[in-house]
């Protein structure tokens, strides 16, 4: 969902997420995340890693931006655009 037509208050399925549509949602569940209040706590770079691990798949880094955007979001702070996250995702990770 657009970040800016979030609504804290509405969350009731992954795609009332800022950043989030179906394709997200989908990894979001393969990572046993059903509900938005279950990313409470989570870590998006360790949620990226397992991700790939699940699928096999190395997916593009910027999924822990978009991983980044949800947590941050959940644990209080304004949605954001995902690649507002970018840059500190790169001085962060260092990526495998």
């Amino acid at each position: 969902m657009n970040p800016e037509k979030v609504c804290r208050e509405k969350l009731s399925q992954l795609t009332d997420l800022p950043n989030i549509g179906k394709a997200s949602a989908g990894d979001l569940v393969l990572l046993g995340i059903t509900h938005p209040q279950q990313l409470l706590g989570r870590d998006p770079f360790q949620m990226y890693e397992q991700l790939c691990e699940l699928t096999q798949v190395r997916h593009d880094p910027c999924v822990i931006d978009v991983f980044m955007s949800i947590t941050r979001f959940m644990a209080g702070e304004a949605p954001q655009a995902w690649w507002k996250f970018t840059e500190e995702r790169k001085q962060t990770w260092r990526g495998l």
